[in-house]
Parts: C-alpha cells; sequence; structure tokens
C-alpha cells in the first residue's frame, strides 16, 4: 500500500496547483496566473452557444407547443456522471501508447493490458472497455461527442474542472464566479431542487456521488434534497439491519485513498440498495474514480475504472428495468464534468492549460429517444443544455425559472403520436 501512495503523491496535479491533497477535484484555478487565458478561453466557446440557440429554437418551441410534454413516456431520469472520462476512450478506447509503465504509469505488464484492452479496431476497442455503452446503449438511444465523426460536444464555463462543470449541468450556465473547487455553497439554484419543490417529486429526488463537495455543488442547506455523498456512513439511526451494520463498518475501516472521495464500489451498493427502498424518480449519481486514477499517473486503473463504471451503469440499468415503477418509463443521461489533455504526459491533467480539456461526451438513452446510436455530422451541443433536457423529459420547461440556462437538447427528445384503438 505503501506503493500506491507513493505513485498517487508522484502524480498530484500540477499545472493548476492543488494545495495539500492529490485529488484534482481540489484544484483552483483561481490560484493560477493564467486568468487572462481562461477568459479567452470562455470567449472562444461563446460563438458554440449562439450557434446553438440560433439553430434550435424552433425544435424547441416545437417541443413545448400544444402540450407536447403531455406524451412522454418518460417518468423518471438518472444523470450518471463519471468524473473526467476523455471522449477520446469512449470512442476509441484505450490509447495504445499508454499501455505501459513508461508513460502510462501502469502496475500490469504491457502484455496483459493488450489482452484485456486492445484491439486494431476501434469499434472493437471501445466495445472491451465499455461493452454496455456501445451493446445497449448505442443501439437504444444517442452518443453524442465523436470529433472524429463531426460530433462536437464541450462544456462552455470556460473552465474544464470539475465544480464549474456540474455547475452548468445542473443549472443550465457557467458561472464565472466559480473559479475553484473549493468556492463552497453554491448560488445558483439547480435543476433537481426545482423538480424536487413541486408536489409531484417532492421527496423523490436524490443525490448520490462519491465526491464530498457534491454538497456544496448541490447547495444541501439550501436545497434539502437526499444525498449521500463522500464517505458520510450510508445508514443513520440505532435499530439498523445487519447489512446497514456491515456497510457502516466498510466506510469506518476501509482504508481511505483521498478523505473527500469514497470508492465508486462503495457508493454503488449503496444507491441500488437506496433505489429499491426509496424508488427515487430524479436521480444524480457521480462516479469519481476515472478521474482521481488519472492525476495519479495509473492508466491501468483509469481502464480498470472506466470499465467498472459501465457494468455499474448497466446494474442500475437492469435493476430499474426490473421494476414496474421504472421499467420502459426511464431515460438515463451520461456524460463527464469535462475532458482531458492528451499526449504522453498531459491525459493526467486537465484545465485551462491542457487543450482539449473543454471537450466531453454525451449518451442519452430512454423510451422518448430515438435510436440514432452514434452521431455524426450534428450541429454541436454542450454541456449546459442537461439541464433543460432533464426538465423537458419530466415534462417540464425550464426556461421561464432559469431565463440562462441552455435549450434541452431536442434530437435526444422525440414526442411520438399517441396510439388509438
Amino acid at each position: 500500500m505503501s506503493g500506491l501512495f507513493h505513485q498517487s503523491l508522484d502524480g498530484r496535479p500540477r499545472s493548476l496547483a492543488s494545495q495539500g491533497s492529490w485529488s484534482s477535484r481540489l484544484v483552483s484555478p483561481a490560484q493560477s496566473s493564467e486568468t487572462a487565458r481562461l477568459h479567452k478561453t470562455h470567449a472562444c466557446l461563446l460563438p458554440v452557444r449562439f450557434l446553438l440557440r440560433a439553430t434550435i429554437s424552433s425544435a424547441v418551441a416545437a417541443l413545448f407547443a400544444q402540450n407536447a410534454l403531455g406524451q412522454l413516456r418518460t417518468r423518471n431520469v438518472v444523470l450518471i456522471v463519471t468524473d473526467g472520462l476523455r471522449w477520446q476512450e469512449i470512442f476509441t478506447g484505450a490509447d495504445a501508447s499508454l499501455l505501459n509503465d513508461k508513460h502510462g504509469g501502469s502496475w500490469e505488464s504491457q502484455q496483459e493490458l493488450r489482452r484485456k484492452f486492445w484491439n486494431d479496431d476501434p469499434s472493437v476497442r471501445r466495445k472491451m472497455l465499455f461493452p454496455f455503452l456501445w451493446d445497449v446503449v448505442a443501439s437504444r438511444g444517442q452518443i453524442y461527442g465523436n470529433q472524429n465523426k463531426g460530433s462536437v460536444a464541450q462544456v462552455t464555463n470556460g473552465m474544464a474542472f470539475s465544480y464549474p462543470g456540474y455547475n452548468e449541468m445542473i443549472t443550465g450556465h457557467g458561472d464565472p464566479r466559480i473559479n475553484s473547487n473549493e468556492f463552497g455553497p453554491n448560488p445558483n439554484k439547480n435543476v433537481f431542487e426545482w423538480i424536487n419543490a413541486s408536489s409531484e417529486f417532492r421527496g423523490k429526488v436524490a443525490i448520490y456521488g462519491t465526491w464530498s463537495i457534491f454538497k456544496d455543488i448541490f447547495n444541501q442547506p439550501r436545497s434539502g434534497l437526499t444525498m449521500q455523498v463522500g464517505w458520510d456512513l450510508p445508514a443513520q439511526g440505532t435499530r439498523l439491519t445487519p447489512r446497514q451494520e456491515l456497510l457502516n463498518d466498510f466506510y469506518r475501516t476501509t482504508t481511505r485513498l483521498d478523505d473527500e472521495d469514497v470508492w465508486d464500489s462503495f457508493e454503488q451498493t449503496t444507491l441500488l440498495d437506496y433505489l429499491k427502498s426509496a424508488r427515487p424518480r430524479l436521480l444524480f449519481v457521480g462516479y469519481g474514480e476515472t478521474d482521481n486514477w488519472a492525476h495519479s499517473g495509473r492508466y491501468d486503473l483509469v481502464l480498470e475504472s472506466a470499465r467498472h463504471v459501465d457494468d455499474f451503469v448497466r446494474q442500475l440499468w437492469d435493476t430499474m428495468q426490473s421494476m414496474p415503477e421504472y421499467r420502459d418509463q426511464t431515460t438515463f443521461i451520461l456524460t463527464t464534468d469535462h475532458g482531458r489533455g492528451s499526449g504522453l504526459e498531459e491525459w493526467k491533467e486537465h484545465g485551462i492549460e491542457q487543450k482539449g480539456s473543454e471537450n466531453i461526451w454525451i449518451a442519452v438513452m430512454g423510451p422518448d429517444t430515438d435510436a440514432t446510436g452514434e452521431m455524426s455530422g450534428v450541429a454541436p451541443v454542450t454541456q449546459s443544455q442537461i439541464a433543460a433536457t432533464v426538465a423537458a423529459l419530466l415534462g417540464k420547461e425550464l426556461h421561464p425559472a432559469f431565463p440562462d440556462a441552455a435549450p434541452p437538447l431536442h434530437r435526444a427528445i422525440s414526442i411520438k403520436e399517441p396510439h388509438h384503438n
């Protein structure tokens, strides 16, 4: 274990100074001398937003016209985020130049890594890493962000690190005030608390995430949302079941790599238990290891954790499809909060100093999403569109309450004509 911690500390973020922690998500660009470049990056993304609004405004108007959302079959939405997972791995699989110790920091042999993750055909290779995404999501839904096929998905916050990214996806717009992961409670109301305030959804909205900072991002004291994040014990009270006691013991006694990030597998277990008992209708799920292992310089564990996330999503989908209140009535939105750099070194980092960190990916699957698969030759989409997409899928128009929010992903919502017998 001492070697693991040594490796982690050697791989800590360098370009965006993280004070006192190896974790990428404590990076504070406010401490960087690159403020001017940050604003330049943000300005470069503005045309994407204006083009986006001009391109789809008529489609959005049609979506909400004549109570069209009343015809939606989606009654439940799950937004799933795997932190800092690049679009390159999503669409082309493992990077051959990083399947080694020299550049990928891998502890497994190159031969073993290639056996598990490599094929010369990118379409086969990506399926080795993400079998559920490419066997199920791609065949039933839509995946945006393969820039090799003319599909661009980007953040618009000009920061390209975690807190600004999560804020953008849950509020519908970036906020230049949020320039640090240690910003504190989010002043912006988000789509989850807005929906939770309605009588139809009150008490049926929940946040499950590995990162303790989600308490600030979703502003738990103000929003009052049900939350299980970080290393908080999953079961409270004095009359706990043997299973609850066991899970609490795991949280208490497992050695931590990071005091703010619980292991993805721990969150998955508590999430499935909560799902079966509480039956939420709107759910946020955040996994963190894909980002943390990248910052530790362990590409082998980035791949392992990415494959695990794919399987966690499969578990969650299969579980929900086995329950009558979710079967054929649930939409999954999968994405990441930011991209990363590329090459032999900058894959470990992200932010304004790492070119390409603004590039992300978005996937949508559910009963109201056409099975278009991998998108190609389409207009750019942005992280800021996720909030309105969540609302629209649940029959709600976000714009009147959030005038700065970007419109929904109109291609991801297809209103079907009702069937008449």
